[in-house]
């Protein structure tokens, strides 16, 4: 899954939950970007690269969601 995998993943769930998504990206330099999922946030990775396992539970931890809620 890439960043942009996840990002349009969370829309959804966060649709389904009708809970507030925002994408920032900070003013500075690098691909990264942070991710508002209500009012916990994770910074993902470069959009077009893949995640890796660790990472991508790192990013659900810091949201407070599990795998199962982004899941199709």
């Amino acid at each position: 899954m890439t960043g942009a995998d996840f990002i349009r993943r969370l829309r959804k769930a966060a649709r389904a939950r009708q809970v507030e998504l925002r994408f920032g990206i900070p003013p500075r330099k690098g691909s990264h970007g942070r991710v508002y999922y209500g009012e916990r946030f994770t910074t993902p990775k470069d959009r077009k690269k893949e995640i890796g396992p660790g990472l991508f539970q790192k990013m659900l931890n810091d949201l407070g969601l599990h795998r199962s809620d982004i899941e199709k």
